[in-house]
């Protein structure tokens, strides 16, 4: 009997019934079924059907060490240096206290086929929280749940955290709670155990159904992400990543953005190996010492978004003000094959607050477009912005230039001031307009001075660090200009996170109320040219 005809018939029933009753702990009794579990995997058996064990790219799972028994005081899912407690009644000494648990970081999310399926490395959060612990002096506690038992409240579950080797997938109602949690501040992690192919495909599926508005990219070395508190923009691979043929020393980290928000991390190398101090040079991991400092910049980032999004009240509510009299002006959001759409209210309310405020008898009117489109030669003004690099094709370069020869005017930005856009933006602007370059306006120019004087502008705290403190600078476009107008626009550092008045906490760009300010005279100049 060939391996796939023993897959087909010896399913190990007895081991399944036993993934199924087990409780969602690291007991010692959930350590034993996993070590079942190891060696039924050892003997090249399914896992369940179309596991995944059989195709091309799947890693099997490694033993791991169980973890060791936990202090009487501190559940089997918690992890932390004990603290005394507040005063309490005396007790004898041979009681024991009980100290207050730490707030849960991570939520582990169990699977129905049991420990091999979720749990091959029991200690990795556990360890990664210790580490944090003497790294960075903070201390929080995990928790071990199913996905139908997870809160969608945020505060109690911070991130979702889940590790595998084997195909998974989850159902529509399960979607429905990993997205409104995630809506609502939280973060997932995914974890491909030593960057087995079928987790990390089954990964990519799932949060392309959660999220189909929003695609899941590679995050560039200029994300928030690797910076959060260490710099990880290198790190340090096992050689068996190597073997692999990637040869790169950049994190190799995919996720799902949202307004600015990193919501889904998906790691395609391993992460939880690292963790558990296991550095063997075979594995498609990560070395253990970048693999932490990625695991504290996840929680720092988590944490701060976190606080931002329960911040954010909207400052105002666009409407359409059709009762108006005059015509109207469409301006057109470029879409292009990537992240096009960063902040899906901005450009509305920068509208709507310029019409408030200029009481100027033209309305715009906002739609989106791509270059390739023949309709893009009938506005008179296109938006484009982004935050990961980004490339036009031959006839999106070419319809580009001719509206912008046709006098058309392209305001773009660097949403959060993000380099990988402002790369890829200037490197495609001279693809089109190959014989010109995109030049600072001089701070003279009207461009600063109508309808808002704009000498200084107010920027974001990490924007003002990258300054050398200062928390004001003196406003920054670039220009291309053909028979003196202005045709293109571009600014380095973030606007549109502040028409919609919630700037974040990691963006490079100016405070609020000098980003409309700034997007109100790029409007003006607009209508007057």
């Amino acid at each position: 009997m060939d391996r796939k005809q023993c897959q087909r018939h010896f399913r190990f029933p007895g081991f399944v019934i036993l993934f199924h009753v087990m409780k969602p702990t690291l007991s010692r009794c959930s350590i034993a079924a996993a070590l079942l579990c190891w060696a039924v995997a050892a003997s090249g058996f399914l896992l369940f059907e179309g596991d995944g064990s059989d195709e091309p790219g799947f890693v099997p799972p490694k033993t791991g060490k169980a973890p060791p028994p936990p202090p009487a005081q501190v559940s089997s899912a918690e992890t932390y240096i004990p603290y005394p407690p507040p005063p309490v009644v005396p007790q004898a000494r041979s009681e024991k206290k009980k100290p207050p648990k730490p707030p849960v970081l991570y939520t582990k999310l169990t699977s129905p086929h049991g420990p091999l399926d979720w749990n091959t490395r029991p200690n990795d959060l556990n360890n990664l929280l210790k580490s944090m612990k003497g790294m960075i002096d903070v201390n929080f506690s995990m928790d071990v749940k199913p996905l139908g038992s997870v809160d969608v409240n945020s505060e109690k579950n911070p991130i979702l955290y889940r590790s595998g080797h084997f195909h998974f997938s989850w159902s529509a109602r399960e979607r429905k709670r990993i997205r409104s949690l995630l809506l609502n501040g939280g973060m997932i992690v995914l974890n491909a155990g030593l960057g087995s192919k079928p987790f990390y495909d089954s990964a990519r599926a799932e949060l392309k159904e959660i999220f189909p508005e929003a695609p899941i990219k590679r995050l560039g070395p200029d994300h928030p992400l690797f910076q959060a508190y260490y710099d990880v923009s290198n790190v340090e691979y096992c050689a068996g990543v190597r073997e692999t043929g990637f040869l790169e020393s950049e994190p190799w980290i995919e996720g799902v953005e949202l307004n600015c928000r990193l919501i889904a991390i998906l790691s395609r190398w391993d992460m939880a190996m690292g963790w558990e101090g296991d550095a063997s040079s075979s594995y498609q991991a990560y070395k253990p010492e970048s693999a932490v400092k990625l695991g504290v910049n996840m929680m720092a980032y988590a944490a701060a978004q976190r606080a931002w999004v329960q911040s954010i009240a909207k400052s105002m509510e666009y409407t359409d003000a059709d009762d108006r009299k005059g015509g109207k002006i469409q301006i057109a959001q470029i879409k292009y094959r990537g992240e096009w759409k960063t902040r899906h209210d901005a450009l509305s309310m920068l509208l709507h607050r310029f019409n408030q405020k200029t009481e100027v008898p033209v309305l715009f009117e906002e739609t989106e477009i791509r270059l390739s489109d023949p309709a893009l030669f009938d506005i008179p003004l296109i938006y484009m912005t982004g935050h990961e690099d980004f490339k036009l094709d031959e006839k999106e370069a070419g319809n580009l230039r001719r509206y912008l020869e046709r006098g058309g005017l392209l305001v773009a930005e660097a949403c959060c001031g993000r380099q990988g856009f402002g790369a890829a933006f200037k490197r495609e602007i001279r693809k089109v307009l190959p014989r010109d370059s995109l030049r600072r306006i001089p701070m003279g120019d009207m461009m600063f001075t109508f309808p808002n004087p704009l000498q200084k502008v107010e920027v974001t705290p990490a924007l003002a660090a990258a300054e050398g403190g200062s928390s004001t600078i003196e406003p920054e476009l670039l220009g291309i200009q053909k028979q003196g107008n202005y045709v293109v626009l571009y600014s380095p550092f973030g606007l549109s996170g502040g028409w919609e008045m919630s700037q974040c906490p990691y963006s490079f760009g100016y405070q609020n109320a000098d980003a409309l300010r700034v997007g109100e005279n790029i409007l003006m100049h607009a209508l007057t040219h």
